[in-house]
């Protein structure tokens, strides 16, 4: 028994040191593809979703790889050099076919980012380099299940189920296997965010979170989701590279909508007119933008920060364009048809007016943004203030808005009660923000140390506030919310002229004072400083020249600038004796002209 036990012992040491060696000579290499991928492209364009830039990087970092690896494919002819298990003897090998089906995957994303969106060639184009990227991402996987170690196996596998997943959305097929391969990526990615690093988890985590709406997407197209639209649109508002699909393909289908709702539609009605649409482009650009303003005046719209609002204003502007470039090459082509061209001009006028009205809401928008960075303290950090000038200006924006729109609507020959009551109602906005332009240039003056000017001013906003309230409580159905800003506008207006009225008395009276300490302090020497007070005349104690943070104080390292001080000169020497002095008479000494024969009889 004890003989059994010692070959059994020493077979066990043998298998143990022939571990060791197969590990020596095939070492499990370790990669952190989401940290690596996720650094390349955040680094290389797809933060700003510039897919050119990031495919560019993958090209020259290709370039690179195969130059430092000795892996060219020949000089004069290509010669294709395949990468096998047995090619992979370092970690930068596993890099070359991770690159490539990054390149692969940046130039079929690219063609997806075209303007019009790719055409039947292009989209053949697309779907293979997404195929180019799954042949890639699948030899990845293959070589890192042999040559990595589990991690880099498992985050490998899941790197090709995403793009297998990718390819399948692409093709709007398959939509079960599309599934399977999100969920496993999904799977992959969520045990690897458990027992990984603080950064690998956050990574992790944005990762599955990129593929809750791919998935989602596939669930309804496959029915077992009763998901509606409107969710799948506010799920294609996360940000992340890996949705990019995602809202491109979201957006084909709600284009296709579009197109089908427009064919319903048969006209335009805006106040009180009906304008027939015959161009199927016009009523789509009108749809969007119909369904763009819904966002801005739904229940939801108080939640949405300002910058998405003002990203759905630019939206909205685009498709408003859009519609009126097509009505006017409808107008160029319209020929001699009286009645065509009638109805075009009616629709280019109500698209321009509505254009310009929606000019005039997102100005106020930028004017409440304004106001609420003027109303806050100074000592927020980090928060640029907005000053009373930009306010003015904003001001000047919203009054030659409303000035526009009314002439643009009082145009037309026949005009309706719905478009007398719309230029009477833009109108009394215009006197509103005239009254908010005086009192912001009011503040522009009270800061400047103006009084007589601020004070001038904010009893000019505060007759003009009167005379639009005035105005406001003669008409009917009067907008509300207007009037009580223009209630808190004169409120305004009235205190503030009250302190400025205060401040200006309290200046005059203290000026006299002011002016008799300036004199007494006056010297020739220029402004004495005092000892003590600065850093370079107490370098012997250690005490702070900085001063508080939370006070705004200036350093006080050195006096600047210096005072004068008197410094020696070289004397002038005035010559005054010059003009005095008799010098002798030189022409005994000058040369004298030698005459010829000629010359003295002729003189």
């Amino acid at each position: 028994m004890g003989k059994m036990n010692d070959n059994s012992a020493s077979a066990m040491e043998i298998d143990d040191e022939k571990s060791e060696v197969s590990t020596q000579i095939n070492p499990k290499f370790s990669i952190n593809v989401l940290q690596l991928l996720k650094s390349a492209q955040m680094q290389h364009g797809l933060r700003h979703g510039d897919y050119t830039r990031y495919r560019r990087y993958c090209t020259a970092r290709l370039r690179r790889l195969y130059k430092s690896l000795k892996f060219t494919h020949g000089r004069a002819k290509y010669t294709r050099r395949a990468i096998t298990e047995s090619t992979v003897t370092e970690v930068r090998f596993l890099h070359l076919v991770l690159y490539t089906a990054e390149r692969a995957w940046s130039h079929a994303m690219e063609k997806r980012q075209l303007p019009d969106g790719p055409n039947a060639r292009q989209r053949i184009y697309l779907i293979g380099r997404l195929r180019k990227a799954v042949k890639w991402a699948a030899l990845f996987a293959q070589l890192c299940a042999v040559k990595g170690d589990s991690r880099t196996s498992l985050e490998a596998e899941a790197y090709a189920n995403y793009m297998k997943g990718t390819l399948l959305f692409e093709q709007d097929q398959n939509w079960d296997t599309a599934l399977h391969h999100f969920r496993n990526a999904r799977a992959v990615y969520e045990e690897l965010g458990k027992y990984s690093d603080l950064d690998n988890q956050v990574l992790c985590r944005e990762r599955v979170e990129e593929l809750e709406p791919s998935i989602r997407y596939c669930l309804h197209k496959v029915g077992e989701s009763k998901i509606q639209t409107s969710e799948l649109l506010d799920i294609s508002k996360i940000e992340g590279p890996g949705l990019d699909l995602f809202r491109a393909k979201l957006e084909a289908v709600m284009a296709e909508a579009r197109s089908q709702q427009a064919a319903s539609m048969t006209e335009f009605c805006w106040l009180g007119h009906r304008f027939p649409i015959s161009n199927a482009k016009t009523r789509v650009s009108i749809l969007k933008a119909q369904e763009l303003e819904k966002d801005l005046n739904g229940s939801a719209a108080d939640s949405l920060p300002a910058e998405k609002r003002l990203g759905i204003f630019d939206k909205i502007f685009a498709a408003y364009h859009e519609a009126r470039s097509c009505i006017r090459k409808d107008l160029n082509s319209a020929g001699n048809a009286e009645t065509m061209k009638d109805n075009l001009n009616g629709l280019d006028k109500a698209v321009s007016a509505i254009i310009v009205q929606r000019t005039i809401e997102r100005n106020q928008l930028l004017v409440t943004i304004a106001k609420s960075k003027f109303n806050k303290h100074r000592d927020d950090k980090g928060e640029k203030i907005t000053k009373p000038e930009e306010l003015v200006r904003l001001y000047d924006l919203l009054i030659q808005n409303t000035t526009d729109l009314s002439d643009l609507v009082s145009s037309g020959r026949d005009r309706k009660p719905e478009e007398e009551a719309f230029s009477e109602e833009y109108a009394l906005k215009g006197l509103a923000f005239r009254a908010e332009r005086c009192f912001c240039l009011a503040k522009s003056y009270s800061l400047a140390g103006k009084r007589a000017e601020a004070y001038a001013l904010y009893c000019h906003a505060r007759t003009l506030a009167d005379n639009a309230i005035q105005k406001l409580q003669s008409v009917a159905d009067s907008d509300m919310v207007l009037m009580q800003e223009l209630k808190l506008l004169e409120r305004n207006c009235r205190s503030d002229s009250c302190i400025e009225h205060a401040a200006a008395i309290m200046e005059e009276k203290m000026a006299p004072e002011k002016l008799s300490k300036g004199i007494s302090t006056i010297s020739l020497t220029g402004a004495e400083k005092k000892v003590g007070n600065f850093l370079l005349d107490k370098l012997d104690l250690y005490e702070s020249a900085v001063g508080n943070s939370s006070t705004k104080e200036v350093p006080r390292i050195e006096a600047f600038p210096p005072a004068f001080q008197p410094a020696p000169r070289n004397p002038i020497v005035l010559d005054i004796t010059f003009n005095l002095i008799e010098f002798p008479s030189l022409e005994n000494r000058m040369k004298k002209d030698k005459k010829g024969f000629i010359s003295r009889l002729w003189g």
